[in-house]
């Protein structure tokens, strides 16, 4: 009696089995190079900065729909990006950080003024951006490309040509001046070259320099960041002047209490007694109208987002895509934590929006592009046996 193997076809092709409903939902992901988790964490934080916005904006749907429009470009841009293997990325990431450069040059000639800057490059009629914003990205895979190909944990050579490759952009955007962003370029920077293996001991040695460097730094402030600082040690010393924008959003946090006064409800945003309430100090309205649950709501949030992204970091089997993404995502923490202590004053305020919630577009780009090469990490590594 012949014998039917069952696991064929009529045409001796093996049969798949039946895949479940989580299995397939699973290899879409895969397919599409998307981490599931992050991608909705990263959603209801965007849907919870919307329900502020309105709020922040004094109400105003156009604004609301045209940050609910920048998210959709920053979504597309993650997607795409994260289709790019990483050796893409090391191939072209000198191509991006040059062309940066330029801009930022630009920038410098003729730039766009805005609220006492030139940050911005203007295309008449199609588009307005700041490429410093770009340098948050282009910086640490620059580094991170470098590196890859370097013996680790880095020489004395290579540290110089890090610093020398972080010194051009962040003098060009503190010229600006954008003393806030600069600061973020510097600390995406860093954060490569320390998980590039740097010793304890050298760590040391740079904090020295750098405290030994401050006076230097002060001296090159602009009037305006100097005194950003002394109000920050005394903001009762100028209260109707330099000291206004921080005893107003301390004065709106701590009005919200624990359960906040309700949605479009809060007295120092509504009455616009609190300043720049729809970017730099949105935490402001936030803790105002929802109180101190709904700001430790958010900030949890973040908590997962930031633990998702490194998990996925963990994963990255080669130099480059450990080195780029634990970047990207101690970077977006050094974001929010910025944000929230200058705002609540316990950091000098220094202009860095809150992610993904303040208004802003090429900020909201560059973020979701950063966790897009961040899945592309994640979904391309190689599979190495056990």
């Amino acid at each position: 009696m012949a014998f039917v193997d069952l696991t064929r076809g009529m045409r001796g092709h093996p049969v798949r089995p039946p895949q479940s409903g989580m299995t397939r939902r699973r290899s879409f992901w895969l397919r599409i190079h998307i981490d599931p988790w992050l991608l909705l964490l990263l959603v209801i934080l965007m849907g919870a900065g919307l329900l502020v916005l309105y709020s922040a904006s004094g109400q105003r749907l156009p604004v609301v729909m045209a940050q609910a429009t920048r998210f959709g470009i920053a979504l597309v841009a993650m997607i795409v990006l994260a289709q790019f293997s990483p050796t893409t990325f090391v191939r072209w990431s000198p191509v991006l950080y040059g062309i940066t450069v330029l801009m930022l040059v630009a920038v410098e000639i003729m730039g766009d003024m805005g609220m006492g800057a030139q940050r911005w490059l203007e295309i008449p009629g199609v588009i307005r951006f700041q490429p410093s914003e770009l340098m948050k990205l282009a910086m640490p895979m620059m580094l991170a490309a470098y590196l890859s190909r370097r013996e680790l944990p880095p020489r004395w050579r290579d540290l110089v040509v890090c610093a020398a490759l972080m010194a051009v952009p962040v003098v060009l955007i503190a010229k600006q001046p954008d003393l806030g962003t600069s600061l973020l370029v510097i600390c995406a920077a860093v954060f490569v070259v320390l998980l590039a293996g740097l010793s304890w001991r050298f760590v040391g040695l740079l904090a020295v320099i750098a405290a030994a460097a401050l006076p230097v730094l002060w001296l090159n402030m602009h009037n305006y960041q100097r005194q950003r600082v002394l109000t920050f040690l005394n903001p009762e010393s100028d209260p109707l002047g330099s000291g206004w924008n921080i005893i107003q959003s301390t004065t709106a946090i701590g009005s919200g209490g624990l359960l906040g006064k309700g949605w479009l409800q809060g007295t120092q945003s509504q009455l616009e007694f609190l300043p720049e309430r729809h970017t730099d100090f949105i935490v402001a309205v936030l803790g105002e109208e929802f109180g101190l649950l709904g700001m430790v709501v958010v900030l949890v949030l973040y908590l997962l987002i930031v633990s998702r992204g490194l998990w996925l970091a963990n994963t990255a089997q080669d130099t480059f895509g450990r080195l780029l993404a634990g970047s990207i995502v101690l970077t977006f923490f050094i974001y929010v934590f910025v944000n929230v202590g200058m705002v609540s004053g316990i950091l000098p305020v220094v202009g860095v929006p809150l992610p993904l919630v303040s208004y802003g577009g090429t900020s909201s780009v560059t973020l979701m592009a950063g966790f897009g090469i961040l899945m592309s990490i994640q979904a391309h590594r190689r599979l190495l046996p056990r």
